[in-house]
């Protein structure tokens, strides 16, 4: 089956449509990019940034796409899982399609392969962390440490390479950590990950491989 997917992501996210098409080989992208400003997200943009998505959505047709990818990590968890749900139903009676977000992927796979327990990277500033940490508890899974490259703007979060990630990540790893997560599907992950999983012995994770991994899951279940 070829995976016909729709993909929302910020305007400057440049990295989670090829690294999808990586981890879903054969699939079909169409790319809606949401218009946002220089600044990282924070609480006060969410509101609109999430209304200008939803129209957005409108562009999708039903006929030619399989399932929707809401890419945004940070808008996601921001306003927490009851917000996150709700833009996930909206986004469903706009398109007509299943659709999955990158927030809750992150909590259905890190449920699936049993953990509570995780060291995380991010590249957000802390008041946006502590709402990541939020979202995570209310799902049960603790942050045992969490170190970020706290980019202020996109361009310095577009900057960020692999090889900074891989090295942040090894300074964010506890031995009580139970799998590490990279947050953000706009860090460069999937040349690494298998790499970090090796050295550290437990399950490494990212926003795009989260959401590959649950758009199948949702096609698969039907």
């Amino acid at each position: 089956m070829v995976i016909r997917l729709g993909l929302m992501v910020p305007e400057n996210n440049t990295t989670m449509e090829p690294e999808l098409l990586q981890w879903l080989p054969g699939a079909r992208c169409q790319t809606l990019r949401i218009p946002r400003g220089k600044g990282l997200l924070g609480p006060a943009a969410i509101p609109a940034y999430i209304e200008q998505a939803i129209q957005l959505a409108r562009d999708y047709d039903p006929q030619h796409t399989d399932i929707v990818a809401y890419g945004c990590t940070a808008a996601g968890f921001i306003g927490g899982p009851a917000q996150d749900a709700a833009i996930q139903a909206r986004l469903v009676q706009m398109t007509g399609r299943p659709v999955v977000t990158t927030a809750s992927a992150m909590i259905a796979v890190l449920q699936d392969i049993g953990v509570r327990r995780i060291a995380v990277v991010t590249p957000y500033v802390d008041l946006v962390n502590e709402r990541l940490c939020g979202y995570l508890a209310a799902s049960g899974i603790h942050v045992e440490h969490l170190a970020s490259f706290k980019a202020q703007t996109v361009d310095e979060l577009a900057a960020i390479t692999p090889a900074q990630i891989k090295a942040l990540a090894h300074t964010t790893m506890t031995e009580s950590a139970e799998a590490l997560f990279i947050a953000c599907s706009q860090l460069p992950t999937h040349d690494i990950v298998a790499e970090l999983a090796n050295a550290f012995g437990v399950p490494v994770w990212s926003s795009i491989k989260a959401t590959a991994w649950h758009a199948e899951r949702v096609l698969s279940a039907g």
